[in-house]
C-alpha cells in the first residue's frame, strides 16, 4: 500500500483538484463496487447514531479527488480512507477509528490494535487484494434511506 501523505489538517480544501463537500463530520472513502465495502458502508450508516458519518465510493469525483490529494491511487484495492476534523487515516487504521468513533459492537474493531502495526496492515492487504471475492456490489444502487443520506458524490 502506498503511503499516506503526511498533510496538515483540511489541506484538501486548499486543493483545486478537489471539489467543496461538507467536512463537518466524519468521511469514509471507500471502494464503491466491492461487496465487502457496501457491507462495511451500510453497517456504518446502521450504527452512526449521531448521524456524522458520510460514505463516499472512491470512485465519484469527491472520493477520486480525495484519495489523489492523499497520495493514493483510486484504483489500488487497499485505497481506504478515514477523515475526520480534517485529518487522515488509511488502511486497517481507518477501520479501527471507524469502530472507536462507532461505538457499540464496532468498538471491536480496536482489539486489532493488539497486533503489530505491521501485522495488522498485512491482513488488511490480503482482504483488500481479495475482496471481489466476497462479490462486487454497487454501493450507491438502491441504498436505503439512512444510506442515501450519507452518500457523497
Amino acid at each position: 500500500m502506498a503511503a499516506l501523505l503526511e498533510r496538515t489538517a483540511y489541506s484538501y480544501r486548499e486543493d483545486p483538484a478537489v471539489p467543496d463537500f461538507d467536512d463537518s463530520g466524519q468521511i469514509a472513502v471507500m471502494d464503491g463496487d466491492c461487496a465487502l465495502c457496501s457491507w462495511g458502508a451500510r453497517t456504518i450508516a446502521k450504527l452512526d447514531n449521531a448521524g456524522t458519518f458520510r460514505i463516499c465510493p472512491a470512485q465519484s469525483k469527491t472520493g477520486d479527488a480525495l484519495v489523489r490529494h492523499y497520495g493514493l491511487d483510486p484504483m489500488d484495492p487497499e485505497t481506504w480512507l478515514f477523515i475526520e476534523d480534517g485529518q487522515a487515516w488509511s488502511g486497517m487504521e481507518a477501520i479501527i477509528r471507524i469502530g472507536e468513533r462507532l461505538g457499540g459492537v464496532a468498538r471491536l474493531a480496536t482489539l486489532l490494535r493488539v497486533l503489530p502495526r505491521g501485522l495488522r496492515e498485512w491482513i488488511y492487504r490480503r482482504i483488500a487484494h481479495n475482496r471481489y471475492r466476497f462479490g462486487k456490489a454497487d454501493m450507491c444502487a438502491t441504498p436505503d434511506d439512512n444510506l442515501r443520506r450519507r452518500l457523497m458524490t
